[in-house]
């Protein structure tokens, strides 16, 4: 039980940080709500970086759902 608690703050951390790296739209449009941009394509780091994130977000929710079941 304790080494599920341990995985939680490690995903869940992860996870955290992975979200906030990831970066929505460049310049100063995206600052006031702007993005012409209608379709976007990810390429290279940030590619990577969002499939991290789902592989983050499914071990969370395993390891979530596996606390709720182990006693």
């Amino acid at each position: 039980m304790y080494w599920l608690n341990i995985l939680l703050i490690i995903f869940g951390t992860g996870l955290t940080v992975a979200i906030l790296i990831q970066s929505r739209s460049a310049g100063m449009s995206g600052a006031f709500g702007g993005g012409a941009e209608g379709f976007h394509i990810r390429r290279g780091s940030e590619k990577t970086i969002f499939r991290l994130t789902i592989i983050l977000a499914g071990l969370f929710l395993i390891t979530a759902a596996a606390h709720l079941f182990v006693q």
